[in-house]
């Protein structure tokens, strides 16, 4: 059985930059490697956003468009 079974890979954490949403109620945020443009808008409400960092688990964005 598999219930008992626990997750042994360590979870990376790393101070990562992104993008947070200005607009007051607006929780939405993205990486800074997985935005689409220099200076992205909200994608949630279109507000400007603002450059920020966060302690959050390392994810590589394999993708050539965003490279």
């Amino acid at each position: 059985m598999a219930f008992g079974r626990r997750n042994t890979e360590e979870v990376v954490m790393e101070e990562t930059e992104v993008w947070e949403c200005t607009a007051d109620g607006c929780k939405a945020w993205i990486r800074d490697n997985f935005k689409s443009t220099d200076e992205p808008e909200c994608p949630i409400c279109s507000s400007a956003m603002k450059k920020t960092t966060r302690e959050l688990q390392v994810v590589a964005n394999t993708s050539k468009r965003y490279i």
